[in-house]
């Protein structure tokens, strides 16, 4: 399994713009959004890296004064027993990014749960609906401005 900086050279000859954040934990490697199936294919695909697993996949809402929504994949290669961190920025009035269920089966949910709470569209997703809340419900819970329904089926929602 390749160093870190050797994960970022191979990562970089797919996407010059790619970047680092070393104070992460795992490292991590931030690439535009737009490179994330060409990277993530070739992660998985190529015999040195083998990231065989998504370990986890994770929206983030940066705020109304920044502007911007993260998603935050970690793979893990099980033959290496190794795993690394890959960060996409999105703009927050509208977070798209294309889905990796073609390479990872496992994003499947893990997107349905980030489109379900923050509203980050995954395009090429099989499924993409709600998966925690009902059809109709109204905004996304965990972006940082939401502000809940007082009503559900005209049924008074407390919290």
């Amino acid at each position: 399994m390749p160093e870190f900086s050797q994960l970022v050279d191979i990562v970089k000859r797919i996407s010059p713009e790619t970047t680092t954040d070393e104070k992460a934990s795992p490292k991590a490697i931030l690439i535009p959004a737009q490179n994330i199936i060409k990277v993530c294919t070739e992660l998985h695909q190529n015999p040195e890296t083998y990231f065989d697993m998504l370990s986890c996949l994770t929206g983030i809402d940066n705020g109304v004064q920044a502007n911007t929504m993260e998603v935050v994949y970690n793979l893990y290669s099980i033959p290496f027993n190794t795993g690394v961190m890959l960060k996409m920025v999105l703009p927050r009035e509208n977070p798209v990014i294309d889905s990796v269920t073609s390479i990872w089966r496992t994003a499947d949910w893990h997107e349905r749960e980030a489109f379900d709470m923050l509203g980050i569209k995954f395009t090429g997703h099989p499924d993409l609906r709600r998966i925690l809340l009902p059809a109709d419900w109204e905004g996304f819970p965990l972006r940082k401005d939401y502000h809940h329904q007082e009503y559900y089926r005209n049924i008074k929602v407390e919290y």
